[in-house]
């Protein structure tokens, strides 16, 4: 046990299980799958387990995201597990291939065909100097509306490397939405033996009793450095973080809805159709007289100015904002 940087803690997770199944593939393009560890180890997966399980170690393959998800796909209908990694700026790129086909394999063929395919979507987060193209934030949504398909979004080191094991094991697909500003930070304890944190279930990060506050990766950056400013003003959150949005864990965020009768949901996404409007259309289908709020980036290409960004991003100061209207009404 001991705090791992959040790729290392990942890569490990991976590798334990291509150790436990000597079928099991990892492909990827251009990003080394090779990371150092709390005191220094290398851990190469391409060099451990060569380039028949991996892309190699000189570059990885050639860029082209829907072949990479394409392959995955079909080596993984045959019952031999795949993890994919696809860098920021492509995670769009397989759109198409996932919504006709790996999503709707198993349901296609009544069950009878299984496809175990992790899709680890790398994330750029919402930062200065690198404009729209290189700060896309909210992709999972588009992926969310897609049946057949899991998607987990973990905010620190030990819940990734437990949802990376389970989504190994799953015999469906999921996407593993792994953000930059999420792995930058610092990280708890992370095991060095495999195990799981199961899909599905939220995790209240905090107990409360004035209002909910439900935040997914990455603005669980920005919601952990509003908590302190939060309870200082006097304010009692109850902080939950989903860790997976499908399924998403309605029963426990509908139950704190029902304590504290308000919920602010927070994230990074656009405002129309980004995850947090159906966080608030799921509570309000169950929770009769909440009041129901959301603060997201907006409906605008994220500018390369620094300071525009931080202007648009929700951030520990906005949501402070929020928190203290919402709760005055």
């Amino acid at each position: 046990m001991a705090k791992k940087p959040y790729r290392y803690a990942v890569l490990e997770a991976i590798a334990n299980e291509m150790r436990a199944n000597p079928d099991m593939c990892y492909f990827y393009e251009y990003q080394s799958p090779v990371a150092v560890g709390p005191t220094g180890e290398i851990l190469n997966l391409a060099r451990e387990f060569g380039p028949w399980r991996t892309s190699g170690d000189r570059g990885g393959w050639a860029l082209d995201e829907a072949w990479y998800v394409g392959c995955a796909t079909g080596v993984a209908m045959t019952g031999v597990p795949v993890v994919c990694e696809l860098p920021s700026m492509t995670t769009t790129m397989p759109l198409e291939f996932v919504y006709n086909q790996t999503a709707n394999m198993s349901m296609m063929t009544g069950g009878q065909v299984s496809v175990p395919v992790v899709m680890w979507m790398d994330g750029a987060g919402r930062g200065g100097g690198s404009a729209q193209q290189h700060s896309q934030v909210g992709q999972e949504a588009l992926y969310a509306n897609i049946p057949g398909l899991k998607i987990v979004i973990p905010s620190n080191a030990y819940d990734a490397a437990g949802l990376m094991t389970a989504a190994i094991r799953d015999p469906d697909p999921v996407q593993f939405w792994a953000y930059s500003e999420v792995q930058a930070g610092e990280q708890p304890d992370v095991p060095d033996e495999p195990y799981e944190v199961p899909i599905g279930p939220a995790v209240v990060r905090q107990e409360g009793t004035d209002l909910t506050l439900v935040s997914f990766a990455p603005a669980t950056v920005d919601v952990g450095k509003a908590l302190p400013d939060i309870e200082a003003e006097g304010i009692s959150v109850e902080y939950i973080d989903p860790r997976t949005l499908k399924p998403l864990d309605v029963d426990t965020i509908a139950k704190s809805v029902e304590k504290t009768g308000k919920m602010l949901v927070v994230e990074h996404g656009y405002w129309t159709n980004g995850f947090s409007a159906n966080i608030v259309a799921e509570v309000a289908q169950v929770v009769d007289g909440a009041i129901l709020r959301r603060i997201t980036f907006p409906d605008a290409a994220g500018p390369a100015s620094g300071d525009m960004i931080a202007w648009m991003r929700p951030d520990a100061p906005k949501i402070l904002e929020a928190v203290k209207k919402m709760a005055a009404m």
